[in-house]
């Protein structure tokens, strides 16, 4: 029984090797399969058979060069094998993807966000309705929708279908499972949104180099998100998103979205950051919502030497510098990668951020860490919503098909 087990168990790794290469690369050879996993020709044979027999991949021939000699066979997922749908839930907007098994993406639509809805009873019909539009507009059913994958800012319950807190729903708990059981039958996936974009930035990064350890992964905007992506001793992926924005920075960061006082957020999001940059008091009860535009000219204020704005934003730079430096202490040095819709103020912000990471013991000794600047966030979100779904399943394919 020990055998079967470990043997049944090496097939659906080797299985997953090989999905997982196609996935990366498009469409191999089976020479190239085998460079691509290190798995014997006989393997990789035996596996592409099983997968092209249960309709998960498919083969196509590409003719040579002048068209001698006999075509090249190249084997690649099979797109119409079911389809993802992605919901990036923020602030503002909803947005509705969806997406083939190759990962391409097949059609999108935003819903803006109507503030005077109340509670997650009326957000659920508008969610449900949007995906049944979604899939009226490229005509396919239900049955074959394999993963609902969706994103917010905020916390996510360990069953990863019941979002608990949010700035867009504050403590109201929004339980997905439930909302769209038994209709649907497909794997419903609730993820923070940043350790989605640590999610595509580890992969990426694991792509790329062999000596790829960890980083993480800090969103500006509305909200201050986290994502921690670090490599395993087997070499597979730990992404989670530690509370980072709700962590302690001083109590006179003022009142948080969350309720709490002294938040990071509470300085270095935006809300705070107008809070400051007007002298508002620190208990006024934050902004559900602050335009770009508004920001924008705080910012233009900032960069003409106004001296409040241009405070607003130090001090929110110190909240984050020392938010990172507490990260550093608890795990490895690794890169930091800022993203979101905060960005285009990283200018203003930098020299905060600098300052509060000195204030670290660790950082003084070992030197402050890579900080690298990635404006396209909702790019990265996305990789990250296909890289987890699409994973789960070829696990799913792996572990299932004879």
């Amino acid at each position: 029984m020990l055998t079967k087990s470990s043997t049944e168990l090496v097939r659906q790794q080797n299985s997953m090797l090989v999905l997982a290469a196609l996935r990366r690369r498009g469409s191999l050879s089976h020479t190239e399969i085998a460079s691509e996993t290190a798995l014997a020709s006989a393997t990789v044979s035996a596996i592409t058979a099983e997968l092209e027999r249960a309709g998960i991949i498919a083969r196509s021939e590409q003719h040579v060069q002048g068209g001698r000699g006999r075509p090249r066979v190249l084997l690649m997922p099979r797109r119409d094998y079911g389809y993802v749908i992605v919901v990036r839930i923020s602030s503002d907007i909803v947005q509705y993807s969806l997406a083939d098994y190759g990962g391409t993406l097949l059609d999108r639509f935003e819903e803006a966000r109507n503030h005077d809805l109340k509670g997650t009873a009326a957000f659920g019909q508008i969610f449900a309705a949007a995906l049944e539009r979604l899939l009226q507009r490229s005509r396919i059913t239900k049955e074959e929708v394999l993963v609902i994958s969706i994103s917010s800012k905020g916390l996510v319950a360990g069953d990863g279908a019941r979002l608990i807190w949010s700035p867009v729903f504050g403590s109201e708990e929004l339980d997905f499972q439930s909302l769209l059981r038994p209709e649907w039958r497909a794997k419903i996936m609730l993820s923070n949104e940043t350790l989605l974009v640590a999610q595509a930035l580890a992969v990426r990064a694991d792509e790329g180099r062999d000596d790829f350890k960890a980083l993480a992964a800090v969103s500006l905007g509305h909200s201050i998100g986290l994502g921690l992506a670090r490599k395993g001793p087997f070499g597979e992926l730990d992404v989670s998103a530690p509370n980072f924005g709700h962590m302690l920075h001083t109590s006179s960061a003022g009142l948080c979205r969350c309720g709490s006082r002294g938040c990071i957020e509470a300085a270095a999001g935006f809300y705070g950051i107008l809070r400051t940059a007007f002298e508002v008091p620190s208990d006024t009860i934050p902004a559900k919502f602050v335009p770009l535009s508004e920001m924008d000219k705080i910012a233009a204020s900032a960069r003409q030497g106004h001296r409040m704005a241009g405070y607003a934003f130090r001090q929110a730079g110190i909240a984050l510098g020392n938010g990172i430096s507490r990260l550093l202490s608890l795990y490895e040095p690794m890169p930091i990668f800022v993203t979101g819709p905060g960005t285009r103020y990283f200018d203003l912000l930098q020299k905060g951020v600098e300052e509060g990471l000195a204030q670290s013991l660790q950082v003084r000794l070992m030197g402050p860490p890579e900080i690298t600047v990635v404006a396209d966030e909702q790019r990265l979100v996305f990789d990250g919503h296909l890289n987890r779904a699409l994973s789960t399943i070829d696990g799913g394919l792996a572990a299932g098909h004879d």
